[in-house]
């Protein structure tokens, strides 16, 4: 057992004071007490506050190590397209132990920005050319000793990647590295499930399909009918020519079609859904699904403006990622989020409602929303919940001269990451004062593969 003792926290209700979170063996909340006095073996966090630690709901850890490779211009045009076949060029030569180490950086990463949990949207599976290891999950494996490592909690979603575009276009490239038809990813997931049992009780799986345009609509049902429980995750209207094509062939824009198709509902997760007219955005929002947003990697990219005025008024859910994992940084998420809205508005506070700050309104749908999207008990500091939990320093000069409905403003909008303290995944307690207990081993392996790789680009 654990007991955590705060002078202030963030539960359900509003903020606590003189908080005492007792965290069973198992990572969950055993009971949350406020207005209470420390025990003598409680934890003492002095000025720290504490606030439910969201997960990070969408990643591909690998793009890590291109991070700072691809600011120029590589064509005449230089977008999403362009940047992918970058991409794909760097995949080529990955090995399993590159893998690995890039994934176990990302995740000491993640945990000092304040995200608890990771959803790894993983496709890639096979060796360069699409032949399959001996072990078909060596890759999803290679991903499991890196949540082993550094603890954080995993929803691991392997991803069907079946066709290079729609229409069934064939795999090309790079993207051989991805393939799979529905009997080899129905194999590979069932060799990942097996592997994902030696990771702690918080670690789950669900499907990924990777998009509408890398698997088509009798196959996609097929997938949904053999995984009819657990997460859903699917790229959807990143770019505006995958709506063209998409539209082209079958009739209907990316989330229209899914909506009136494919029973899309509270376990399902649409990534990016930038591109969206007013009626999918309804649509979404009232689904009960989670748009998926990645701001950083949205603004890098040039995917777009999600149309998070209209979806929030319309009840929608949200969860954020940091897909591409250029930047890694849970209140850079919430800043670009909101500040794309400003300048596509030209208003201030859009993203705000009646009952909280911006930045708490933000923080608090984030918490909830990537809980939903992870199918992770987490999301709330409250009984029974996975012990899910980030301490923040209030002595921080973020904080100088708020009051506590303000400090998450002062977190996202005029702090950074810095201020993450202590960061507990399912009670594991992987940050201290600042930083990951296995960042200097992690740091030193990671750095040593990129030394490697930049020889062989």
């Amino acid at each position: 057992m654990t007991t955590l003792f705060a002078e202030r926290a963030l539960l359900p209700h509003g903020w606590a004071h003189d908080v005492r979170i007792v965290i069973d063996e198992a990572g969950h909340i055993a009971s949350v007490t406020a207005d209470t006095t420390p025990g003598p073996t409680d934890e003492k966090l002095g000025s720290k506050f504490l606030l439910p630690a969201p997960a990070n709901l969408h990643s591909h850890a690998f793009q890590r190590a291109m991070a700072g490779m691809t600011e120029y211009r590589s064509a005449r045009h230089d977008d999403f397209w362009s940047w992918r076949t970058l991409m794909y060029s760097f995949l080529d030569i990955l090995t399993p132990e590159q893998v690995e180490a890039i994934a176990a950086l990302v995740y000491v990463e993640m945990q000092e920005a304040g995200y608890a949990a990771v959803g790894e949207f993983h496709y890639v599976h096979h060796q360069p050319g699409g032949v399959a290891y001996d072990n078909i999950a060596e890759l999803s494996d290679r991903i499991f000793a890196a949540v082993a490592d550094t603890g954080i909690g995993l929803t691991h979603l392997p991803v069907l990647y079946s066709y290079g575009g729609a229409d069934k276009q064939p795999l090309r490239g790079g993207q051989q590295r991805f393939g799979c038809d529905l009997e080899r990813f129905e194999n590979l997931h069932q060799a990942a499930s097996k592997g994902l049992g030696g990771l702690a009780a918080d670690c789950a799986i669900g499907i990924a399909p990777h998009s509408l345009r890398a698997t088509d609509p009798v196959q996609l049902q097929q997938l949904l009918d053999k995984f009819p429980a657990g997460p859903v995750h699917i790229h959807a209207a990143e770019q505006v020519r995958e709506v063209d094509e998409v539209e082209a062939w079958l009739g209907a824009r990316p989330v229209a079609w899914l909506l009136d198709n494919a029973n899309v509902d509270q376990r399902w997760c649409l990534i990016h859904a930038t591109q969206m007219d007013p009626a999918e955005t309804v649509g979404l929002a009232n689904s009960g699904a989670i748009a998926g947003l990645c701001p950083i990697t949205e603004a890098n990219l040039g995917d777009g403006i999600f149309n998070a005025q209209s979806y929030f008024a319309d009840g929608g859910r949200i969860g954020v990622g940091s897909d591409s994992n250029i930047r890694i940084s849970l209140s850079e998420e919430l800043r670009q989020l909101e500040y794309s809205q400003r300048l596509k508005h030209r208003a201030r506070n859009v993203l705000a409602d009646d009952a909280a700050s911006t930045g708490e309104n933000l923080f608090k749908r984030v918490a909830a929303g990537t809980a939903q999207a992870m199918g992770r008990n987490s999301g709330a500091l409250e009984e029974g919940r996975i012990a899910d939990i980030v301490a923040i320093d209030a002595g921080d000069l973020a904080f100088c001269g708020l009051t506590e409905k303000q400090f998450l403003d002062g977190w996202i909008f005029a702090g950074d990451d810095t201020v993450v303290s202590d960061l507990w995944s399912a009670g594991r307690h992987c940050v201290r004062n600042g930083r990951h207990i296995k960042r200097e081993s992690v740091e030193h392996r990671y750095r040593d593969v990129l030394r490697r790789l930049v020889d062989q680009i």
